[in-house]
């Protein structure tokens, strides 16, 4: 199905990123859905949900899973402060930030790149991805904990806004108030 719809959306000629939906479950065992109508049957019957919907509901909520449960071909999505969807983009898109690593700001800080570098975001209407449950990392028990690891994320984030501002002037300035109005 990728290899498809990155053939028919002209995706080596274009600066689009694919965004997959994602879910999760909260059972340690799970049959993977065969189908989108099986998705969406285990969606309403409550053994799957919108992914960090109860913890993170601004992470995935750009994605648009109402308009995703009845699309047939793919939609084009904006930008939204801490959006981290997981993405099918081209070898040659702009890495991940070696900055953020461990818990934190990694596919926020790679989105907004990718916006900035004004590529689409497109949601696949029949592609999805399934977390599965897990202990939590070590890295969010360091976010959590310590108040020094969430001062440093801070700092890491504004050195970040202060590149994209001196690498795309004006046009970076919505993450800058965005992130300011949260």
């Amino acid at each position: 199905y990728h290899r498809n719809s990155i053939q028919q959306l002209e995706l080596p000629q274009r600066k689009a990123a694919l965004i997959v939906p994602a879910f999760e479950t909260l059972h340690y065992r799970l049959t993977f859905p065969k189908s989108k109508a099986e998705l969406l049957s285990m969606l309403d019957m409550g053994s799957l949900y919108t992914f960090r919907y109860h913890v993170w509901p601004k992470g995935h909520a750009p994605t648009d899973y109402a308009k995703w449960r009845t699309a047939t071909v793919p939609y084009r999505v904006a930008w939204q402060p801490d959006f981290e969807p997981y993405v099918v983009v081209r070898r040659d898109c702009p890495k991940y930030d070696q900055r953020f690593v461990g818990f934190g700001w990694n596919k926020v800080s790679h989105i907004m790149e990718l916006d900035a570098q004004e590529y689409e975001l497109l949601v696949l209407p029949n592609a999805f991805m399934i977390h599965m449950p897990h202990a939590p990392s070590f890295d969010i028990s360091k976010f959590r904990l310590s108040a020094g690891y969430r001062s440093c994320l801070q700092t890491l984030r504004e050195e970040f806004h202060q590149d994209l501002s001196r690498r795309y002037g004006a046009a970076a300035l919505k993450y800058l108030t965005a992130e300011r109005s949260l």
